[in-house]
């Protein structure tokens, strides 16, 4: 079993922050000076250390190019005022990305190298740790697939890495969304549960379909009638109607299990309104928009945190929000918020300190 005094640490000798500002820096373009990388050989996890970023050499008969065996997780590390760093909610992150290992015939990652490697990695590189608004060091952890023989099968051995990203934002203004119903992300039975890289190649073309009609992204619907709602290209979805905030279940295995999605519902019950997670198709959307009792649209997730929507179209339907008199998304918002930069009592232990 390796421990987390095993992980051999070099250092760069010069860091590239002396060439880039952290602030109002985009998401997911500029990367840390350092990287884990860990791999499974034999039945076992070796060679797990922290060195300067770079390159892989691979081979052009690597498995996961041919049969897509990866996945990968999202998570944020933030520094409050006095300068303390910690990672929100890490643990949901890893045990979510074991789930999706199991799902893809993957081993799974043991925590002395996810967690405890993970916050190694952060203090190696807390520097980049972003001290703007809405900023904050992006962190992706990813496995592949290293076999180099084809044949549709498990692999044998797979890399796992951690990559950090400081980051900005992922959308700066309120997001028009269209209701697919075309294409199709995920059916009972399949892996849209699982946040493995297929199930994002596949996504893409109904993106840059909306995109050419003036869509930031599309909210996907079920594989068979194309009404019941899922969740949004990188993120899941809620709809407050009355006093009631309403997102998809998870029951079916169609959409991700969101550890921001879980957060948001807790502070939304903490502010006073009804949650339900279920069932909701486009039919009771719209009519909830129609009898003025759609208060708010937007989404959760860890790299759009809260993100409004100002437009839900379906198909020539266009449901049009002032986003800008909302007080229910702000104030979740603003809750998550203060605690991420610990200005607000961490008061359901969601951040890991360092």
């Amino acid at each position: 079993m390796i421990a987390a005094t095993d992980i051999q640490v070099t250092k760069v000798e010069q860091s590239k922050l002396k060439d880039i500002s952290l602030d109002n820096i985009p998401f997911g373009k500029y990367f840390s000076d350092h990287m884990l990388e860990a791999d499974y050989i034999d039945g076992e996890w070796r060679n797990v250390e922290i060195k300067p970023y770079q390159s892989f050499l691979i081979e052009p008969s690597l498995s996961s190019i041919h049969y897509g065996q990866a996945i990968f997780e999202g998570i944020k590390a933030y520094r409050d005022a006095a300068g303390n760093v910690a990672i929100f909610r890490p643990y949901e992150n890893f045990k979510r990305f074991n789930t999706s290992a199991e799902r893809m015939c993957m081993p799974v990652v043991p925590e002395e190298i996810f967690i405890e490697g993970m916050k190694q990695l952060v203090e190696v590189d807390k520097n980049w740790i972003p001290s703007t608004k809405d900023h904050s060091l992006y962190i992706r952890p990813v496995m592949f697939s290293t076999d180099t023989a084809l044949g549709v099968r498990p692999a044998e051995t797979y890399k796992f890495f951690i990559l950090l990203s400081p980051s900005g934002p992922y959308f700066a203004k309120p997001m028009k969304i269209l209701v697919e119903e075309e294409y199709t992300r995920a059916a009972p039975g399949g892996v849209g549960f699982a946040k493995n890289a297929g199930n994002y190649g596949g996504s893409l073309i109904a993106a840059k379909k909306a995109n050419a009609m003036g869509y930031d992204q599309v909210l996907w619907t079920d594989a068979f009638e194309h009404k019941w709602l899922q969740e949004v290209g990188m993120m899941n979805v809620m709809f407050v109607i009355n006093d009631t905030a309403i997102t998809p279940s998870l029951e079916e295995g169609t959409i991700l299990k969101g550890v921001t999605r879980d957060s948001v519902l807790t502070l939304l019950k903490e502010m006073g309104l009804k949650v339900e997670e279920r069932r909701i198709n486009i039919d009771e959307v719209m009519e909830a928009y129609k009898n003025g009792a759609l208060k708010e649209v937007f989404g959760t997730g860890t790299a759009a945190t809260i993100a409004p929507i100002k437009e839900l179209r379906y198909k020539d339907f266009v449901m049009s929000f002032d986003t800008d008199s909302w007080t229910i998304a702000p104030q979740a918002k603003k809750l998550l918020t203060e605690i991420h930069n610990g200005t607000a009592a961490d008061r359901y232990n969601w951040l890991v300190k360092l």
